[in-house]
């Protein structure tokens, strides 16, 4: 079962991080495609987190706010987010 100072603790941070983040690509190259598919995909997981959250399911939120992290954590190692120079948030490649 999990703690819902945990769950809360990742909303929290995935939400801070989704503020933060930004696309890189410039907005008429292939590139920027892929960076909207990855704030999209994050935000609908992190929604999912939510929903499950509200719902009294705190092991299905905390899988659903994970893939949102890992989505924009992604992004930003992958160079398709901008993440600034936030390493407590995103894994950074240097």
């Amino acid at each position: 079962m999990t703690d819902s100072g945990l769950l809360e603790k990742y909303l929290r941070l995935t939400h801070e991080a989704l503020e933060r983040v930004a696309p890189a690509p410039p907005v008429r190259s292939f590139l920027r495609g892929a960076s909207d598919d990855f704030l999209a995909m994050a935000r609908a997981y992190l929604s999912d987190a939510e929903h499950f959250s509200a719902s009294g399911d705190p092991d299905r939120a905390l899988a659903a706010v994970s893939y949102a992290h890992g989505w924009l954590d992604a992004g930003v190692r992958l160079g398709l987010l901008d993440g600034g120079e936030d390493d407590q948030r995103f894994t950074l490649f240097e």
